[in-house]
């Protein structure tokens, strides 16, 4: 059971005990409920509530942590800072709750590339959560991040770019048992997945054997996965239709990375 589409922490904790209890009297086969939350909104919550609150069946939590990176969090104006949700993800492990960190590959893009990578890791280390989860950055049209990438105050990663920055950010997930999960269309990687720390070579291997790709095959398989044809890196074949929309994107676009961001954004 999901609890709405939004942050339910906002709401006063004795009030949520209320409906939690509800639902569980209401739906007795439920062994889940799950509800999303913000690190602002957790670290308002101390941790006995957070602890009243699993007891009465709140035993998920999904944290779109995005960044690490301070720099990151205020270009995006995120409203939270790294100590922050250190402290609030901490809590909510504490209470016994499921946590999933949700980390944005991009989002710092090109200038902060690398702190976004090394803070996020930092984060999610001092962590600990159940679930790590990747959630490509895609600049969508009419949104500030947009805006600023048209006025050229924030150049986005290239899909290989993204692909660096996430092998960069996993090398450094040490010492935790976080189960990493790339399950999302906009990731290029799906293959990506597994638990920390046994299947971190596992998890790099995908990552390694598109960066080593020959660039007219790397380039392939970025245009076959976005167009549906390939899911895993291991899928790819060289095909004729794939080739043909390559070279169509690079002759309407100028470069083949602007005309997927066109195909991200309209997808989306």
């Amino acid at each position: 059971l999901f609890l709405q589409d939004a942050d339910a922490l906002v709401l006063d904790t004795e009030q949520l005990m209320e409906i939690l209890n509800h639902a569980r009297a209401a739906f007795p086969t439920v062994t889940r409920i799950t509800s999303y939350a913000r690190a602002k909104t957790v670290s308002r919550k101390s941790p006995d509530e957070l602890k009243a609150l699993r007891a009465a069946g709140l035993n998920r939590i999904h944290i779109g942590m995005e960044s690490g990176s301070n720099a990151v969090l205020s270009l995006v104006q995120k409203g939270v800072t790294q100590e922050e949700q250190i402290r609030s993800g901490r809590h909510v492990m504490a209470a016994g709750i499921e946590l999933s960190e949700y980390f944005m590959p991009g989002l710092g893009g090109r200038e902060l590339s690398g702190e976004h990578a090394v803070e996020s890791a930092a984060v999610l280390t001092a962590v600990n959560p159940t679930f790590i989860r990747i959630r490509s950055t895609v600049p969508v049209p009419g949104t500030p991040l947009h805006r600023m990438m048209a006025e050229g105050r924030w150049v986005p990663l290239t899909e290989e770019e993204k692909v660096g920055e996430i092998r960069a950010f996993l090398e450094r997930l040490d010492g935790i048992t976080s189960t990493v999960q790339s399950d999302h269309i906009m990731n290029l990687l799906e293959d990506v997945a597994g638990k920390l720390p046994g299947d971190k070579q596992r998890m790099l291997e995908p990552i390694d054997r598109f960066l080593n790709m020959h660039p007219p095959d790397r380039e392939a398989f970025i245009v076959g996965r976005r167009i549906g044809r390939y899911r895993h890196v291991s899928d790819y074949a060289p095909a004729p239709d794939v080739e043909m929309i390559r070279r169509d994107l690079i002759d309407r676009f100028g470069t083949l990375d602007q005309g997927i961001l066109e195909i991200l954004a309209n997808h989306i």
